[in-house]
């Protein structure tokens, strides 16, 4: 199952989510995406179905191993752009917007690319 980008926003915010605590709920996602529960039920629905993510009984989710290799892959490219955006001179609130939608479009063959020439360029 391909996931669309909104598919792929969720994931990361669980992942996100689950950084900062032991258990993360729909509610959760709700006050942290600002989306309604009717869309994020949905959507955690969608994303179960495909296998990229589990509820257990007291409606604590997890990602699945394919549900957390694409949320870090998306945290991975998130924070990395807005870092590369950063340095660039942009504002954080902005490098952290714009990344946010360039993480998702971006080919895998760019990305690396860009991470070699930040490594490269990063002083130690």
């Amino acid at each position: 199952m391909h996931l669309q980008e909104s598919g792929e926003m969720y994931l990361e915010t669980i992942y996100i989510l689950s950084k900062k605590s032991s258990s993360v709920r729909s509610i959760d996602v709700c006050e942290y995406m600002n989306y309604s529960k009717p869309s994020v039920s949905r959507a955690v629905g969608i994303l179960k179905q495909g296998g990229f993510l589990e509820m257990d009984r007291d409606g604590s989710l997890s990602l699945t191993p394919a549900g957390l290799a694409i949320a870090s892959k998306m945290y991975d490219r998130h924070t990395t752009l807005t870092e590369l955006l950063v340095r660039l001179g942009v504002n954080e609130q902005t490098a952290a917007e714009d990344a946010c939608k360039m993480e998702h479009d971006i080919s895998d063959e760019t990305f690396e690319a860009i991470k070699r020439h930040m490594e490269q360029h990063t002083k130690k």
